[in-house]
């Protein structure tokens, strides 16, 4: 009888988990607020640490016409802040964190619109859009997974689609991310297009 008790409890305790409602909350990503550290280089536009949701560390860096974004408090030394994309790129202007609701303090990824410039057929500069999905921690902070925000009217519901189905259970230097979607002659991704 026990066993069943047990078993029903198990189950009753379960059900919360399964039924979770994943949410997003949304913070401004403005460099101008953030704490700069300048270069050494001509091509190295030095580093800016700023604050995020639940106040989150945010850190990016750029380079030769590169970002790269990463976070938490070692985020200077995760995978994320040496991942960037192919393509000359910048960052967006807005952060979504997806989190489970009643838990908005402890999101388990972000999603961030970098603005890209790819050459098309003609060579001339033609501007796109990735949404990238970063893993954070609890474990490593890395890309999960990349969506062409010009090649899908539905960029926004993919690149969460790929936050809350893979961005938990990602491990970061084996799992491959993943790309959704169309893509079109704006996309990038690390290495290549």
């Amino acid at each position: 009888m026990w066993k069943i008790l047990l078993a029903v409890a198990l189950a009753v305790l379960a059900a919360p988990a399964t039924a979770q409602t994943i949410t997003s909350s949304y913070t401004p990503l403005e460099l101008k607020s953030c704490r700069h550290v300048q270069g050494r280089g001509e091509e190295d536009y030095g580093a800016w640490f700023c604050k995020g949701h639940a106040g989150i560390a945010v850190y990016l860096r750029g380079g030769d016409q590169r970002m790269t974004v990463s976070f938490g408090a070692r985020a200077q030394r995760e995978p994320a802040a040496s991942a960037t994309l192919a393509a000359f790129n910048s960052e967006g202007k807005t952060i979504e964190w997806r989190h489970v609701r009643g838990a908005e303090t402890r999101p388990f990824a972000t999603i961030l619109r970098w603005n890209t410039t790819t050459i098309d057929q003609n060579d001339k500069p033609f501007r796109g859009q990735v949404l990238v999905v970063t893993r954070l921690p609890p474990g490593a902070v890395c890309h999960v997974g990349y969506v062409d925000g010009r090649a899908n009217p539905d960029a926004n519901a993919l690149a969460q689609k790929i936050a809350d189905e893979n961005a938990r259970n990602f491990r970061c230097g084996t799992d491959k991310p993943i790309t959704l979607g169309q893509t079109g002659l704006g996309f990038s991704i690390p290495g290549g297009n």
